[in-house]
């Protein structure tokens, strides 16, 4: 048990420390006047493969580190991943079977992009609960008052948060694909446990 707290502990440490230097270093699209990171939310969902409560570390931590070196509008965004990464965490703990299909790993997995989908609509959501509360108390640059609410809010940072939240989550699913052999991710480690048993019933 002890051993299984160190693990998720550094685990977690390591995870934060990705979320905090990823959008430091990664490329980033530019839609004016949003910008949006790539896999800048990998690690977040990467903590999802392993527990609620590596999930919940991992999106305090990042909070935390972008309140230190950010605005405090990009903290809060940070810190909105709280819903999604603890709905989709405990889903994953409730329905491991659904990042594997017919037992294998695979990016055509239906039931997986079904899941990412809905993740992806709580995760604009509340991204854009943050953004508008900014907007409408006059917190935001000029350019955003410019292009009006419908473009800055609904359509750059709640399609565009979809999409790139849909875009991130396969990042991490691929990442998560490509380890679970090696490396123990307990989703995955469920999930092949789960299909083991049910050959077993049906054979």
């Amino acid at each position: 048990m002890k051993n299984k707290s160190v693990r998720n502990l550094t685990i977690s440490a390591l995870l934060i420390g990705l979320g905090i230097l990823i959008p430091m270093v990664m490329p980033k699209i530019v839609i004016g006047p949003a910008s949006f990171t790539l896999a800048s939310h990998v690690p977040v969902f990467i903590a999802m493969f392993f527990s609620p409560l590596v999930a919940l570390a991992v999106v305090i931590g990042t909070t935390f580190g972008f309140f230190i070196s950010t605005t405090p509008i990009i903290a809060l965004r940070a810190f909105s991943h709280l819903i999604f990464a603890l709905i989709g965490a405990n889903y994953l703990q409730r329905h491991p079977e659904l990042v594997l299909k017919n037992g294998k790993f695979t990016l055509a997995n239906g039931r997986f992009q079904v899941f990412n989908v809905v993740i992806g609509i709580i995760h604009a959501a509340a991204e854009m609960i943050v953004v508008s509360a900014f907007y409408f108390m006059g917190n935001m640059p000029d350019t955003f008052y410019s292009q009006g609410y419908l473009y800055t809010v609904f359509i750059l940072m709640g399609i565009g948060g979809l999409v790139h939240s849909l875009v991130d989550f396969n990042i991490a699913y691929f990442v998560a694909g490509a380890l679970y052999k090696q490396f123990n991710l307990p989703i995955f480690e469920k999930a092949v446990k789960h299909e083991k048993e049910l050959h077993k019933v049906t054979a």
